[in-house]
């Protein structure tokens, strides 16, 4: 048992967090004299821990508590290195709850060091500077706490990091990893000192202008003046995995609690990023905007029969023929909408409520994935009860499309090698705007299985894939087209990037939303696994069944996660909770 005399120092004990998946406990251990200068929250240790060595987080430091007997103490094996900040630990404690999960270990993994780091070099951060080629209205918006500023898709989003670097040191996320990495550099060129998160964990820790990131750099140790979200719509922000949670939100409330503006940055700032901002948000003039967008073109396919084959219209094999450009043609297939279309009018048939495709049930009847509409199977527009389900028919498309073009045709996935072989013309997933680097025409050869697929974000998302097309192709001067064939040529989506005016999607998308109780205006989450049903039903929550998934929501966030990360789970269950679901 530990003891000492009068003099000796008194006991202090750490609580530690193993880092062990599955094990959400955490134990407290005595922390040696020769241990106490180094050991403080956040710090990465070594514990001992039924017979074995593992490594942990300390979460805090202090005099044993009350209840817990001295006797049952033993010593922390040893000091690892420098951990998360004691306020990140307190915003991952804050994540738990908000993404319903209640555990730490998944945040604190995102936030600390990919490998050990014993000590901090000196800051090297130059101060706030003001910067000719600043972006006006980025700094305008910090001036103001904040808020979110649209850009147009080829827009070059150093200028909007060079403005929140006036203020001081900026912390900047960036969907994509490569991409980011790039930024860095045009900003090093500008005589800025920065850390890429996470290969730089301790030069950021120690303090630089810039630190830059993919949606982890979020749990950067750091001391930011401003936070900036770059394409805050893209959907990389979001973690795929159990709990699934999302920078930007995570960026706002972290800029909350130390009172300094967070800045949101997209070509088609979603929904819930609108809400947040309230009036704090801009946009460029109307012309500004329009040549930052390519040419856009919309092939409306409301003549044909929606059920052929063939996805090869006049104006792609035009572009196909044309040996002096460079074609990428975008077709998602794997789990998106089952159309259905009129045989007699060869309208689609979608929901009247919520305009997503409507499928039909064994008992004959239209039921709508999104907001669980049912009704007759009969065409809305001219009441005729033969329907038919569009098949796009892709088994033959590549061979298709290279029979058209008269030459080699590529197919990407994502699955494909990132080294792809040289050609003129591609076509595959969305993969495929990811990989080709440059093009003339990116054709969209079935857009409507996006525009009308059941997730309730499936506009902002069909919205996005076009922006990232408008990216490829570059501003309208450069002469790209931006081909896109559909059947619901109206939808608000197809008239936002014909008009270059996302405002038009935002505010329609805003409105439904709310009607339908919809984040942001509404809180859900999806629970699946053994065991979800009685977990569901011992939340409380409204909820409703899909097969083996349960839907569950509630008005807001706050008593969302409180409930699914309170609620107890049985011993045999295994249950993924995943709120706000992207593909959901």
């Amino acid at each position: 048992m530990p003891g000492g005399s009068a003099n000796a120092a008194p006991l202090l004990t750490a609580t530690v967090l193993p880092d062990l998946t599955g094990l959400d406990k955490t134990f407290d251990y005595l922390i040696p004299e020769t241990l106490r200068s180094r050991v403080a929250p956040g710090s990465v240790v070594r514990i001992s821990l039924a017979g074995r060595r593992i490594g942990g987080w300390v979460l805090r430091v202090g005099e044993p508590a009350n209840d817990v007997p001295l006797e049952r103490l033993v010593d922390l094996a040893s000091w690892s290195g420098i951990g998360p900040a004691p306020e990140i630990i307190s915003l991952a404690r804050w994540a738990a709850i908000r993404w319903g999960v209640g555990r730490l270990r998944p945040f604190l993994v995102s936030a600390g060091p990919p490998t050990m780091v014993r000590a901090l070099s000196a800051p090297r951060v130059h101060g706030p500077m003001a910067r000719a080629d600043a972006d006006h209205g980025a700094r305008r918006l910090l001036g103001d706490g904040g808020g979110v500023l649209r850009v147009p898709p080829s827009s070059d989003l150093l200028p909007v990091v060079l403005a929140a670097a006036e203020r001081g040191s900026v912390l900047v996320i960036h969907p994509h990893h490569g991409e980011s990495r790039l930024l860095a550099a045009a900003v090093r060129g500008r005589g800025l000192s920065v850390a890429v998160y996470p290969d730089d964990w301790a030069l950021a820790a120690a303090g630089v202008d810039v630190v830059i990131g993919g949606r982890s750099a979020v749990w950067a140790t750091c001391a930011p003046a401003s936070i900036v979200v770059l394409d805050e719509h893209d959907e990389a922000l979001q973690e795929q995995r159990s709990p699934t949670w999302h920078a930007r939100d995570v960026a706002i409330e972290r800029a909350s609690r130390k009172a300094v503006p967070c800045l949101l940055v997209s070509p088609c700032p979603t929904v819930s990023a609108l809400a947040w901002s309230g009036k704090r948000w801009m946009r460029p003039a109307a012309g500004v905007e329009r040549e930052g967008w390519p040419i856009v073109e919309v092939v409306d396919r409301t003549d044909e029969e929606p059920w052929r084959r063939s996805l090869l219209t006049s104006s792609l094999i035009a572009a196909l023929r044309d040996h002096t450009k460079r074609v990428v043609c975008v077709h998602n297939t794997p789990g998106r909408a089952r159309l259905s279309a009129c045989r007699s009018c060869r309208s689609l048939i979608v929901c009247e409520r919520c305009s997503a495709s409507l499928q039909q049930v064994d008992d004959g009847s239209l039921v709508c994935r999104r907001c669980g509409t049912v009704r007759p199977p009969v065409c809305q527009r001219c009441g005729s009860g033969a329907l038919a389900t569009v098949r796009p028919g892709i088994t033959r498309l590549r061979e298709e499309l290279q029979a058209a073009a008269n030459r080699p045709v590529v197919a990407v996935t994502g699955r494909s090698d990132d080294q792809l072989p040289a050609a003129d013309v591609f076509v595959g997933t969305e993969a495929v705007l990811h990989r080709v680097h440059e093009a003339d025409v990116v054709a969209f050869l079935d857009i409507d299985a996006e525009l009308l697929a059941p997730r309730y974000r499936a506009a902002e998302q069909a919205f996005a894939l076009l922006v990232r097309a408008a990216r490829l192709l570059g501003p309208r001067h450069r002469g790209g087209r931006l081909l896109v064939q559909t059947f619901v040529p109206h939808h608000d989506v197809i008239q936002a990037a014909l008009l270059a005016d996302p405002g038009r999607l935002a505010k329609t998308e805003a409105a439904r939303r709310r009607d339908l109780s919809l984040p942001p205006f509404g809180a859900l989450a999806v629970v699946s696994g053994v065991g979800a049903d009685e977990f569901v039903g011992a939340t409380g929550l409204a909820s409703a069944r899909d097969g083996d998934v349960f839907l569950v929501r509630a008005e807001d966030w706050s008593t969302l996660g409180t409930a699914l990360a309170t609620t107890p789970r049985l011993k045999t269950a295994r249950i993924r909770v995943e709120v706000d679901p992207p593909r959901r």
